[in-house]
């Protein structure tokens, strides 16, 4: 399978979401998990969420994403759809026409938990990936 998504913008997808992904709160001791965070407001944990370095990989995934075209875009999501088992190989053509239906695919990537492994998965089902991806040979 040919994706009409080019694999190195999927693969430039899959980076920016595992970076987006791995933003975590930062002001606990390392002894502490993120759940066990002392204080009286439970948003000050993750106040790193709101810093301008985050903020950033988030508008660079987004305007990645919004920058493909609506076809692709739904492409993209019916991959996610296939890596989370929602549809099977088989389903790929009804995958992609339940992404279409989506209104806003860029915010529903952005609210995926794990975006870039289901992303992975789902492209996995088709041998894409990204192991040769940005290398010189």
């Amino acid at each position: 399978m040919e994706p009409a998504t080019p694999i190195d913008t999927l693969c430039r997808i899959i980076l920016r979401a595992r970076e987006y992904e791995a933003q975590i709160p930062t002001n606990y001791d390392s002894d502490e998990s993120p759940d066990n965070v002392d204080g009286d407001d439970d948003d000050e944990a993750f106040s790193v969420l709101d810093d301008d370095i985050n903020t950033s990989v988030e508008e660079e995934l987004a305007g990645v994403i919004d920058d493909l075209a609506d076809d692709q875009q739904a492409e993209v999501l019916a991959f996610v759809l296939l890596g989370r088992g929602d549809y099977e190989k088989n389903e790929w053509k009804e995958a992609l026409e339940t992404a279409g239906e989506d209104s806003n695919i860029v915010e529903t990537l952005l609210e995926t938990p794990m975006l870039a492994s289901m992303l992975e998965q789902g492209m996995a089902v088709f041998d894409l990936d990204c192991d040769n991806v940005g290398s010189v040979t």
